[in-house]
């Protein structure tokens, strides 16, 4: 089963952003980065979804953030699906932290369950049969809103969700061009998809 090996975060500053990681979320070999002036403009595409146990973790993880430097998208709240919140990341990257519970059942751990690469895509079901093409198994899928792959061994989820939609959902405008200043890692690669989003080869990501 194909599943992603790396996510490479194209950034001005690799050392600034891998801090702003560290600090805000704790990741470490999770995200890569590396360094990259490729123009973008609005919004990049996609978000990475960090997803917690309960309310607790979501703000101590949003609090974190906006302490490292991020700016609030939508402060932490309880929302129809559980409780969450959205920052962009002194980089520019859209981060949201989530959990489908609303309540807290213990102390706070800031421990993260999963992380998701969320793409926004023109049409969920072509880009759905073009990754099961490339190998990727579907996990969920909800017709032409949603699309969930297994995540297999790798560290990140992949998941895709129409592309207005998705920039409703973090509080942005759906508009924006040039680079997603995004590269995804994995045996299936190197292609871009009907969206613009290029994977490589495995081999071809940078060490961390």
């Amino acid at each position: 089963m194909t599943f992603i090996d790396a996510v490479t975060l194209d950034v001005a500053d690799p050392t600034a952003a891998q801090h702003f990681c560290t600090t805000a979320f704790g990741l470490d070999t999770q995200i890569r980065l590396r360094a990259s002036e490729a123009p973008s403009t609005g919004f990049r595409g996609f978000t990475l979804t960090l997803t917690v146990s309960q309310p607790a973790d979501v703000r101590a993880l949003v609090d974190s953030a906006l302490e490292a430097g991020a700016t609030s998208l939508k402060p932490a709240m309880k929302s129809l699906w559980g409780y969450g919140g959205v920052v962009r990341a002194p980089d520019g990257t859209i981060w949201k932290v989530a959990t489908s519970a609303k309540k807290d059942t213990g102390p706070t751990t800031r421990k993260i369950d999963e992380i998701v690469l969320l793409l926004g895509v023109a049409d969920v079901i072509a880009s759905k049969r073009f990754y099961v093409e490339q190998g990727l198994a579907v996990g969920k899928s909800f017709g032409r809103v949603y699309v969930e792959f297994a995540a297999g061994e790798g560290p990140v989820k992949l998941a895709l969700y129409r592309r207005r939609a998705l920039a409703k959902d973090v509080g942005v405008s759906a508009d924006g061009s040039g680079s997603h200043r995004l590269a995804i890692g994995g045996e299936a690669g190197p292609f871009t998809d009907p969206d613009g989003f290029a994977w490589e080869a495995a081999s071809l990501t940078p060490a961390p």
